[in-house]
């Protein structure tokens, strides 16, 4: 099963393209819908790390245009020379009846009835060639950037730092999949301190499968080749990182007592020993989201896992150990060194 550092292997040699499933797509846009049906409508979406012949995204927003109620839909390729061979472009050249230079990206556009069916959908694609290469930092694409309202794709994971950036640079609403560990990034944490981020509503734990592309090593767990030939590959601790509401955002945790965690906790070390302090910061470490306790109203450090449970009208972030100062930058209790921790407290409490 790929790891972090199977994620780690693969932001080196740049094989970073994992292509989202189409069903993770539509579990997760649905969440918001059933919280707010108006959430795209009248909506430009733009997709601009999807190539539109093989992309998911596209593919989902395409069949869902009507439903969705957009107004217009984008989706842009990358397409240096060096993927050449991977642009056989049957749908492009059938559609334009164009040879694509392979230096170039490649566009799709949605947004009336080409056709002349009565419907706008998957038929109704316009495809274009991009005079640049379809990078997203380009000026060119930067343009769809700022025409759009909401930004939705799977960006490389060696960019997502600089792919965040560019998304709040151009001050857009987003639903983008990353890597748990994102949450980490100096440029990352403080839009989910301050919410301005927050992780989505479908994935929690466990794994997700990805399409990869076939010169892709398949050397670890839980990759598989299909009957068309198609390489997948098992990714751990990916999630949807958006500033689109959803439902499971406000829903508060179910707190127990210190004592009744003590008495009823599934986790050993919480019945063992219950809550210790930190030896180097005033607050006590809860190494487990279910027992954060209902009755400690002061600081308290917990994982990062936390944020998929995390409601800002029950919980206020303080910061991570960086924020906070904590020496040598990460906490310790009885001189045993911890992952890294979000520190919290109850909303309402000063202390």
């Amino acid at each position: 099963m790929a790891d972090t550092a199977a994620l780690q292997k693969a932001k080196k040699a740049k094989n970073d393209e994992f292509y989202t499933q189409y069903a993770d797509i539509q579990t997760e846009v649905n969440a918001y819908l059933e919280y707010n049906p108006d959430t795209f409508r009248g909506k430009t979406v733009l997709l601009p790390c999807d190539d539109p012949e093989e992309s998911n995204f596209t593919r989902f927003f395409a069949e869902n245009f009507t439903r969705l109620g957009l107004k217009k839909l984008i989706s842009t390729s990358y397409a240096p020379e060096a993927k050449k061979e991977k642009y056989g472009l049957d749908l492009f050249e059938y559609a334009t009846g164009k040879k694509l230079d392979p230096k170039h990206g490649r566009m799709m556009i949605l947004d009336h009835d080409v056709n002349g069916d009565g419907k706008i959908n998957f038929e109704d694609l316009e495809w274009w060639s991009l005079k640049g290469d379809g990078d997203f930092r380009s000026n060119e694409v930067k343009k769809f950037r700022d025409a759009a309202d909401i930004i939705v794709t799977n960006p490389p994971f060696s960019l997502f730092r600089e792919f965040l950036k560019w998304i709040t640079d151009g001050q857009k609403q987003f639903l983008i999949i990353g890597n748990m560990n994102a949450i980490t990034y100096k440029e990352v944490f403080p839009l989910i301190k301050t919410n301005r981020m927050w992780l989505g509503e479908s994935i929690h734990s466990g794994d997700r499968e990805f399409g990869v592309p076939k010169e892709y090593p398949l050397n670890a767990a839980g990759c598989r080749v299909d009957e068309k030939g198609n390489h997948f590959i098992r990714v751990k601790g990916v999630r949807w990182f958006t500033n689109l509401e959803h439902g499971r955002r406000h829903q508060p945790l179910i707190l127990m007592s210190m004592a009744d965690n003590k008495k009823y906790s599934r986790h050993k070390e919480v019945k063992d020993v219950g809550y210790r302090k930190y030896d180097n910061y005033d607050a006590i470490e809860v190494p487990f989201t279910d027992t954060i306790p209902s009755d400690y109203d002061g600081v308290m450090g917990v994982p990062i896992s936390f944020l998929d449970k995390y409601c800002p009208e029950q919980f206020e972030i303080l910061g991570n150990e960086e924020d906070l100062g904590i020496p040598k930058g990460r906490g310790y209790v009885d001189g045993k060194r911890l992952y890294g921790r979000i520190f919290i407290r109850k909303k309402g409490q000063t202390k």
